[in-house]
């Protein structure tokens, strides 16, 4: 399976024309979160990607609910948040959000560590693990080194070693990847990432 991912798309017209016209190659697209900004504009951001003709699987980012996710997707598109699904033989588990809890206030979609821990026990197992945030230590620093990852999401990686674990979130690791025993992780960023499962 071909798959196509990114991540943190922020209402970008640009950067979703480029994802479009990438998606006519990939067999699934997924997408790691943050679609809109700070709640708003979520519908807008949908509809440029709508003209994608593969399926496509989401998780919401901190800056849409899973309702509000739910609510905006076009038919093709699956929202993931605390759940399973089997796409072409490959099993692929999603959680979105902010993890941990980010500074940027009421807006914002996010779950504690705890909270995070007990939706990643509902999988028991997954060839792709996608989140919005990064496993605390890879592909989570900012630009004053500050390792803001998730534990929960970390834990959930060593116990299921899933082949890929994508995330995105965190702006300054854009494009950075790292290993967590045999699990690659990648956080995407918003242009179009590719990977063979």
């Amino acid at each position: 399976m071909r798959i196509l991912a990114f991540s943190d798309l922020h209402h970008s017209r640009a950067r979703a024309e480029a994802i479009v016209a990438a998606s006519i190659d990939a067999d699934l697209v997924i997408g790691a979160g943050d679609f809109c900004n700070m709640r708003a504009g979520l519908a807008g951001a949908m509809s440029l990607l709508a003209d994608i003709r593969r399926p496509m699987l989401f998780v919401p980012g901190n800056a849409e609910s899973a309702d509000e996710l739910r609510a905006a997707a076009h038919e093709g598109m699956a929202v993931l948040h605390g759940e399973a699904i089997d796409i072409g033989g490959v099993r692929i588990f999603g959680l979105g959000y902010g993890v941990p809890v980010t500074p940027f206030g009421a807006w914002s979609c996010d779950l504690t560590e705890d909270e995070a821990a007990a939706a990643l026990q509902a999988c028991r197992g997954a060839d792709i693990l996608v989140t919005h945030s990064p496993p605390r230590g890879i592909a989570d620093a900012t630009s004053a080194g500050a390792s803001v990852g998730s534990t929960a999401i970390r834990a959930a990686i060593e116990r299921i070693g899933p082949q890929l674990a994508l995330c995105g979130h965190v702006h300054d690791s854009w494009g950075r990847v790292g290993s967590i025993g045999g699990t690659r992780v990648c956080n995407l960023g918003p242009t179009p990432n590719w990977f063979e499962v």
